[in-house]
């Protein structure tokens, strides 16, 4: 049997992950994954790969509000869940433009100077919708401020065989899933289709291709080779390297760790095949 084993978030893009027990699943993922983001001076989001101190934010979530400590130095700055601000403007992630609201001046000064430069904090409103790439989920998919799609999925086993390969193992961290489940081989989520998590349907879309930020210790900030020099060895499909699939959804609900996973029909398209893996993969 395959079961949930971790569920997470990411509130504030490239920030630090919150480990939950039980979750929410909104029309654009987790509830509150994602839905805050630091920008710069041109509106473009802020990113690990070239900020790493980011990941010195971590975050709790409060009943009301988003609690962000930066632990270089312990402080902390608490970012409500209403913004204080109605200010809409154009934020850019990646080739995306849409809507972002102002948070806050006050969490956009302390980040400014926990940064060393001009930062501020916007929060998507349930009126903006970004739509999710239309190569590979239908219309009227969206996503929060993720890279690109609204969950991101990891098999246990998939890093289990990774760290065996590894001369030192790796947290799960290092990826930033959304689900994480337990049980059936290695990778298997790399053909899953169509799964159902306590009755809620979701479908794998495309493989996560990664990227520097793997390679980010995210309690230090220290960067290495691994694990993309090693993934980069049998992971490699043309010139990405693969390790997760994302996920779209089209229905809501909750989600505990514990659930059952099912796999009610897997890939058979090329594309969602690395290193000629057999079909009998799931």
């Amino acid at each position: 049997m395959l079961s949930v084993s971790q569920l997470l978030i990411y509130p504030i893009k490239s920030l630090g992950g919150v480990a939950l027990s039980t979750a929410q699943l909104t029309d654009r993922g987790l509830q509150h994954d994602r839905r805050w983001m630091l920008i710069d001076e041109n509106n473009r989001f802020l990113s690990q790969r070239e900020h790493a101190q980011l990941a010195l934010f971590k975050i709790e979530v409060l009943s009301d509000a988003l609690k962000v400590i930066f632990t270089a130095d312990s402080t902390s700055v608490n970012i409500p869940f209403i913004p204080l601000k109605q200010d809409l403007l154009d934020v850019s992630i990646w080739d995306d433009t849409c809507a972002g609201q102002l948070v806050s001046d006050v969490v956009d000064a302390w980040f400014t100077v926990k940064l060393g430069a001009p930062t501020r904090l916007v929060y998507m409103p349930d009126e903006t919708h970004r739509a999710t790439d239309p190569r590979y989920t239908t219309l009227g998919s969206i996503a929060s401020f993720a890279d690109a799609y609204p969950a991101l999925l990891i098999g246990q086993a998939s890093l289990d065989d990774l760290n065996s390969r590894l001369a030192q193992s790796l947290p799960m961290n290092r990826f930033r899933p959304n689900i994480v489940f337990e049980g059936g081989e290695p990778y298997s989520e790399d053909q899953m289709n169509h799964i159902r998590i306590n009755d809620i349907d979701m479908f794998g879309v495309k493989l996560c291709a990664r990227c520097v930020m793997t390679t980010i210790d995210q309690e230090t900030t220290a960067k290495s080779k691994e694990p993309l020099k090693t993934l980069a060895g049998y992971r490699r499909k043309g010139a990405k390297i693969l390790f997760g699939q994302n996920l779209v959804f089209n229905s809501t609900g909750v989600i505990s760790v514990g659930d059952e996973l099912s796999v009610l029909s897997t890939h058979t398209e090329e594309r969602f095949f690395i290193n000629a893996q057999a079909t009998s993969a799931v």
